[in-house]
């Protein structure tokens, strides 16, 4: 038997140290349980993605010493870790090292590069050309990154032809809706072609607007799923394989790798063929939200959260994923009452609040806004009150949250929804300001139903009913209501997921749902907003297609279809 151990651990981009120190603890952990080889995600040294860090010399070269003297410190196990390398014309490569008694005995460069969504690996990497077969005893050992796995007629088929008997992926696949379920098709299918073991060890964590959400498995050559790791935590899961018959066709040239492991004399883990539970569709996007904030919070040094909690359904949902996130103490939330705000709402920010357990702070905006009226009356004169009176509204209140912020160290989280970006439905300077979007790409419709979910999950009325009921509303005028202004949510997003999802027409659009004169509109919304949304905070991505890398729309275009 070959014992394989997949170490789904959760990185930080740049932390070359910590990066270091978690797979030397992770590959001597590994060392302890008989593991024969165990495996790392994509670019586990410095993290995925760089980005422009790749631009510096000085950050390869500090990728390399630390690669050289994490390698001293692999002892009786062989590690496979994702990596940076470089050739003698200093061209750069995604890279994966295959570490055993402190010495690198190979390195796989990844070949096809994505460039597409949050992916922009050609504007760095050149692609690897050489496919080396490695082989423990009688068990030959494929290795390919990430999109090396996905695409036909590349590297994993020809490493079918060279009769490997386990395929080792390392990858960094972002989380999004259903995206698990493809990479399980996918795996099963290529499991199957190959007649091999396919071994897939993904990423877990957050990484600015990405989530990376684990589930690392193994396919059998069957294609049946012998084991999974848990979504969005970091696990280590340890497989073990048949090995390979030593009858096939010897391939020039194989790497040997040392035996080192203890398979048949440690003892058997629990977490050997383990498969994590299954999480329904509405768990995954709200771990990936609390995730993304957790990591995104920490990772950046801030003190803590505030938040504008006005009593509405978006404020509420965003105060439970940050509690549930990083704990009561490290949320405030502020309610800044104006003229326009029932006693409604104020009612349900303080009980969403208490229920929390969340400090509350009160500042009433009238004085404010007063004097600002004061201010501009003699420029507002002979007009007609509008947009920009109640705007001033919501960027007093973006200030104040500034103010919280600057004093105690706080990062102000936004509480805008996909659907009210995507229309323009917000406020540059007002509702906008803050640091991080934590909703930024969730659909108002999901907004509910992840509020109704948490419900369900916590047991409770944590969000109170009375929110959930209430016609949304920005509360800036008398009487104000969203649908004032917007089709129906069920409606409208209907039609943001057809224009921004999957691209369509206009014309496709209204022969697919009808209402083609709130079509136009709204897709006229849309355009007109992407000067807002380029200053939007960066926020997570859950959507096959969120603002920020996946929409590269410019503002200046005059091409229109409606």
């Amino acid at each position: 038997m070959i014992r394989v151990g997949v170490a789904q651990i959760n990185m930080t981009v740049g932390d070359l140290g910590g990066n270091a120190r978690k797979i030397a603890d992770q590959a001597d952990w590994a060392r302890t349980q008989g593991v024969d080889i165990v495996v790392f995600p994509e670019m586990t040294l410095c993290g995925y993605p760089p980005e422009d860090l790749l631009h510096k010399n000085h950050f390869i070269r500090d990728c390399k010493k630390v690669l050289s003297s994490l390698k001293k410190q692999i002892k009786e196990v062989v590690a496979v870790v994702g990596c940076l390398d470089t050739d003698t014309q200093g061209r750069l490569y995604n890279a994966a090292a295959v570490i055993a008694n402190g010495q690198i005995l190979g390195m796989y460069r990844k070949e096809v590069l994505p460039n597409y969504g949050v992916f922009d690996e050609k504007r760095y990497f050149v692609s690897g050309q050489d496919n080396p077969v490695f082989r423990i005893r009688q068990t030959r050992l494929g290795i390919n990154i990430c999109e090396d796995i996905w695409v036909e007629d590349g590297p994993f088929e020809r490493q079918i032809r060279q009769q490997c008997d386990v395929m080792i992926n390392l990858s960094c696949s972002p989380y999004d809706i259903g995206k698990l379920e493809t990479r399980w098709r996918l795996l099963a299918r290529r499991a199957r072609t190959a007649g091999a073991n396919v071994i897939y060890a993904n990423a877990v964590g957050g990484q600015d607007e990405i989530v990376f959400d684990g589930g690392s498995c193994v396919f059998a050559p069957s294609g049946r799923r012998r084991a999974s790791a848990a979504l969005f935590e970091e696990e280590f899961l340890i497989v073990d394989l048949e090995e390979g018959s030593g009858k096939k066709r010897r391939v020039s040239p194989e790497i040997e790798l040392p035996c080192i492991g203890q398979s048949k004399e440690a003892p058997t883990p629990q977490t050997v063929s383990r498969s994590a539970p299954t999480l329904s569709r509405m768990e995954r996007i709200y771990r990936a939200l609390v995730l993304g904030t957790r990591d995104y919070i920490n990772k950046n040094g801030f003190q803590g959260v505030v938040i504008g909690l006005s009593g509405g359904i978006d404020s509420a949902l965003v105060c439970k994923i940050a509690a549930d996130a990083l704990g009561p103490n490290q949320v405030a939330a502020v309610t800044m009452p104006s003229c326009y705000t029932s006693s409604g709402t104020l009612s349900d920010a303080r009980r969403l609040a208490k229920n929390l357990k969340i400090e509350l702070r009160e500042i009433p905006i009238g004085p404010i806004h007063e004097a600002y009226l004061a201010g501009l009356s003699g420029e507002f004169a002979d007009t007609t009150p509008g947009t920009a009176e109640e705007n001033i509204q919501a960027r007093i209140r973006g200030n104040l949250l500034m103010a919280l912020s600057n004093k105690h160290g706080w990062i102000v989280l936004t509480t805008g929804n996909k659907s009210e970006m995507a229309v323009g439905y917000c406020t540059l300077y007002g509702d906008m300001s803050g640091g991080f979007a934590v909703i930024k790409d969730v659909y108002k419709t999901t907004v509910y139903d992840l509020a109704r979910y948490g419900n369900a999950q916590a047991q409770a009325e944590i969000i109170p009913e009375s929110i959930l009921e209430r016609a949304p509303s920005a509360e800036l005028r008398e009487n104000q209501c969203d649908q004032d202004s917007l089709p129906s949510y069920d409606l409208l997003d209907q039609i943001l997921i057809e224009y921004i999802e999957r691209h369509q027409s206009f014309a496709a659009i209204v022969k697919k749902i009808g209402h083609a004169e709130t079509v136009r509109k709204v897709l006229r919304l849309v355009d007109l907003s992407e000067y807002k949304r380029r200053q939007a905070p960066p926020g997570i991505k859950i959507t096959t297609r969120a603002f920020g890398k996946d929409w590269r729309l410019p503002i200046t275009n005059r091409y229109k279809h409606y």
